[in-house]
């Protein structure tokens, strides 16, 4: 005749107070991983931004100068009567070309990084 397995003892009933308590402190854990993780990804991304944000900085910076170098090759072409206006101009071009370059090479490392 076949022997019935061996059946594990039965474990303590453990009363409501306890299971409540094991059901918070789970709940804790769970809630300060899913804090670790969200700053994980927080600062994952952060450092992700950087360049970007540096890149557009630096297209700002230089977008500037185009206007400040317009407005001078303003002032002096009213100054001097139409003369340094072309170089005015050509200064302006070159800056705002540069700018976009920077501005677009932003776009580009921002949509790879995210």
């Amino acid at each position: 005749m076949l022997k019935p397995a061996d059946q594990p003892e039965p474990q303590p009933e453990r009363s409501i107070g306890e299971l409540v308590h094991d059901v918070v402190e789970d709940a804790k854990a769970y809630a300060l991983a899913e804090v670790d993780f969200a700053k994980a990804v927080g600062m994952a991304k952060a450092r992700a931004l950087a360049w970007p944000a540096g890149l557009f900085f630096a297209a700002l910076l230089v977008a500037q100068a185009a206007v400040t170098v317009l407005a001078v090759g303003i002032f002096a072409a009213l100054y001097w009567a139409f003369g340094p206006m072309l170089a005015a101009i050509v200064a302006s071009l070159i800056f705002v070309t540069l700018a976009a370059g920077l501005a677009w090479y932003a776009l580009v490392r921002l949509r790879r990084e995210l």
